[in-house]
């Protein structure tokens, strides 16, 4: 479950993670511990390449992920909106430790920059890669609900 949704996202979330456009995606980036921001700072960036312009590193060795089988819905029994996605391993990871990683909303995977990506939400994550193969395992990534 995701440790913040980013400022520029909330009220958006469900609708980013429907994937509306014709040529979009939600976007995993590892970021590195070293450099990484507290919550109350990340949650203000509005595009992902305004997060890596701060102090914040991008973990790029191991490389951005796409996410797979990515599932948006409405819950009217739990009166929330579950997004989820397919579980995203990492082959023999290697570089830098991370502490986080973030998912973001590319409008386009067609063209753009990193300036295009909107990011959603920033999960806590601890690994330093051995060169094993590292598996996430995601379970609703994020949950909306009010707060009636």
């Amino acid at each position: 479950m995701a440790n913040i949704v980013f400022n520029i996202a909330l009220g958006r979330l469900a609708y980013y993670t429907s994937l509306p456009a014709t040529n979009d995606a939600l976007i995993m980036v590892p970021i590195e511990t070293s450099g990484i921001v507290a919550d109350s700072v990340m949650r203000d960036y509005d595009d992902l390449a305004t997060l890596l312009a701060g102090a914040s590193n991008e973990q790029t060795t191991m490389g951005r992920k796409t996410l797979a089988s990515v599932t948006s819905a409405v819950d009217d029994t739990n009166d929330r909106w579950n997004m989820d996605a397919a579980d995203v391993t990492w082959t023999a990871a290697s570089g830098n430790a991370i502490s986080a990683v973030v998912i973001c909303y590319d409008p386009d995977t067609t063209g753009g920059t990193d300036a295009d990506l909107v990011p959603l939400t920033k999960h806590d994550v601890t690994m330093t890669p051995d060169g094993s193969d590292f598996t996430l395992t995601i379970s609703d990534f994020a949950r909306a609900s009010s707060a009636a």
